[in-house]
């Protein structure tokens, strides 16, 4: 698999995406936060092999989500889960450590306004730059949504993972 490395010097100029009707952007605080990012962890990231975090009980999702500066923010249409940033500071950075929608979220435009609600968020704590990753696992509208935002390539990195069959 191919890691991209990104990264974004400046805000972007102009908001490209409107707020979906319905949908909601909230920010889930202690102690609330670690469940709701695993949860949000497995259903985004499971078509995509995301497997970091599997193992992890629940002490470690708290020691990693309740750590200084770290926001979950998760969409919502009612009480229907659409997706979730997780931000995190990272030197003079703001990190977008994770960001996704669920399955059945993909294909109507969510992408674009999270990813937009994400980086004015980011873009709050005044950082030098906010970074991200991605890779050829991820879904196939991650990579152009992440450049036609803004986001410049850094570095990619070539990696060999093993899949479940």
């Amino acid at each position: 698999m191919v890691v991209t490395h990104l990264e974004m010097l400046a805000p972007p100029a102009a908001a490209s995406a409107s707020q979906p009707s319905g949908v909601t952007l909230e920010r889930i605080g202690p102690p609330e936060a670690a469940a709701a990012a695993a949860r949000m962890y497995h259903l985004v990231g499971a078509p995509w092999y995301w497997r970091d975090r599997l193992p992890w009980d629940a002490a470690e999702w708290e020691a990693a989500i309740h750590a200084d500066g770290v926001e979950v923010w998760v969409a919502r249409r009612g009480d229907e889960e659409l997706g979730y940033v997780e931000l995190a500071p990272s030197g003079d950075a703001m990190e977008i450590r994770y960001f996704g929608l669920v399955p059945t979220a993909m294909g109507q435009g969510l992408g674009r306004w999270l990813l937009q609600r994400a980086l004015e968020i980011a873009w709050a704590s005044a950082p030098r730059r906010v970074i991200l990753n991605t890779c050829t696992l991820d879904g196939p509208a991650a990579l152009p949504n992440y450049l036609a935002r803004g986001f410049t390539v850094v570095r990619e990195d070539h990696q060999l993972r093993e899949l479940p069959t």
